[in-house]
């Protein structure tokens, strides 16, 4: 017999993902600049890689401004790296140890590069859900082996696990069209 928790796990790991996708979509603020766009930004710095809300302060001073102000001085040249290599086609400006990233008004080629982005982002979503019906369907074959579930216990833990992929890519795909439906309104 194959136990609610499993399904439970996995359930929950798919709405972490669309709550992830939802949380960076957040980051895509149409109107005026967002923390958030930068704040998950993956720096390489000492050595490893780092969040940017991990070594900065970041602030909205201006609707189309953002400053980061990294607590290291000496993070300043790699933030700045990771801001102008990233696919958000952003140019930051280092003034004494603080980063200024002007946020460019939403012309109709930055409307276009923010759709692919938020698509793109939607795709790693996608995958992080069928990754997570991938180990669900690897636990339930490995219950099926030890006899710990039948055939059609199998086939039919396979199916809720089908459904609960259709409904975690659904809801992305909704936020998707949602969000870049959002950016061509503005």
């Amino acid at each position: 017999m194959i136990s609610e928790s499993v399904f439970g796990e996995s359930q929950v790991k798919m709405e972490r993902v669309v709550e992830a996708y939802a949380s960076e979509l957040a980051g895509f603020r149409t109107g005026r600049a967002s923390t958030r766009l930068l704040e998950d930004l993956e720096v390489d710095v000492y050595g490893s890689k780092m969040r940017l809300k991990e070594l900065a302060t970041l602030s909205v001073p201006e609707p189309s401004l953002i400053t980061i102000q990294p607590w290291d001085k000496s993070a300043v040249q790699a933030i700045d790296k990771a801001i102008r290599t990233s696919d958000m086609n952003l140019s930051p400006v280092a003034e004494g140890g603080i980063l200024r990233v002007p946020i460019p008004s939403l012309s109709e080629e930055r409307r276009k590069e923010l759709s692919k982005v938020i698509s793109k982002k939607a795709e790693e979503a996608r995958v992080s859900a069928r990754n997570v019906r991938h180990d669900l369907l690897a636990r339930i074959q490995e219950m099926k082996k030890k006899g710990e579930a039948t055939e059609d216990e199998e086939r039919r833990g396979k199916e809720r696990a089908q459904k609960m992929t259709d409904g975690a890519i659904k809801k992305i795909d909704e936020a998707m069209a949602k969000k870049t439906e959002e950016l061509q309104r503005i």
